[in-house]
């Protein structure tokens, strides 16, 4: 359904007929039906709620004012304060990650279990070799072909940057176009994956998050994933970490069925609150 939330005309749905509430946030360039085969591998399990963040499938495009994921987590609040019951499971994938991160800094009460697929808060790990590879990378060839408004071009490259220029060659050109159309979102949140605006990687901050956490990631993910993960497994205090065999970034799509098993695992050992 198409409500306004957070200010942006958004759609969001519900799954599932489970005991435990959850939100599910995905990641950028997609849309929440990102989530749709591991939110029905748990639908026995969760009733779960996810959107579509602002300017990706069916919610309003994004204004272009103020911070884009300050939009997109309000977004997220008021669809908790307006059809949550009660504390969630919460779950995000890559930019997705960011925010429910986000959220669960801001009202941990509302919050029973985080589980974060390869967030992209790569400034936790800037000291990484691989951080001033992508640096390099997305100031470089994606800076380069976003100034010459070569869109399909820059989403060709920030695609290939996740999943290898084969797993582009066989996207469908829909697709293609769709990503191509979002690909300005991408920058848009650089502010908080290369320079943390908000602090979320902040000394304490992380630590400050005593809530059970999952850090999920794929097998095949680029090194500054496992950087990432490593950085978060030191610092937050209540943390689990499981690689999905065979996954890279796209895991959630590609291994719905082991990411459900291991979110499942993960928030049965999460007491009711």
């Amino acid at each position: 359904m198409l409500d306004v939330l957070g200010g942006c005309p958004t759609f969001w749905d519900t799954q599932g007929a489970g005991p435990r509430e959850a939100l599910f946030i995905h990641c950028s360039l997609a849309h929440s039906g990102a989530w749709r085969a591991v939110r029905a591998a748990l639908g026995r399990d969760l009733t779960s709620l996810a959107y579509d963040l602002p300017g990706h499938g069916r919610s309003a495009d994004w204004d272009g004012q103020g911070d884009y994921q300050d939009a997109a987590t309000q977004v997220a609040l008021e669809l908790l304060s307006r059809h949550a019951q009660g504390p969630v499971d919460l779950v995000g994938h890559s930019f997705g990650g960011t925010i429910a991160l986000r959220v669960a800094q801001m009202v941990p009460n509302k919050v029973r279990s985080l589980t974060l697929f390869e967030p992209v808060l790569f400034t936790a790990a800037k000291d990484h070799p691989a951080y001033a590879d992508n640096h390099r990378y997305m100031n470089g060839v994606f800076a380069d072909a976003m100034r010459a408004g070569d869109r399909m071009e820059a989403a060709r490259l920030f695609n290939c940057q996740w999943g290898g220029d084969a797993g582009w060659d066989a996207l469908p050109a829909r697709l293609k176009q769709d990503m191509a159309d979002r690909i300005h979102l991408i920058p848009a949140g650089r502010s908080v994956t290369h320079e943390d605006r908000h602090g979320q990687v902040a000394p304490g901050a992380l630590e400050n998050v005593t809530l059970p956490v999952l850090l999920l990631e794929g097998q095949h993910s680029p090194d500054l994933v496992r950087a990432v993960h490593d950085q978060m497994q030191a610092r937050f205090p209540n943390v689990r970490r499981q690689v999905i065999a065979g996954a890279g970034h796209m895991g959630p799509i590609s291994h719905a069925q082991e990411v459900s098993t291991s979110i499942r695992d993960h928030i049965l050992q999460t007491v009711e609150v």
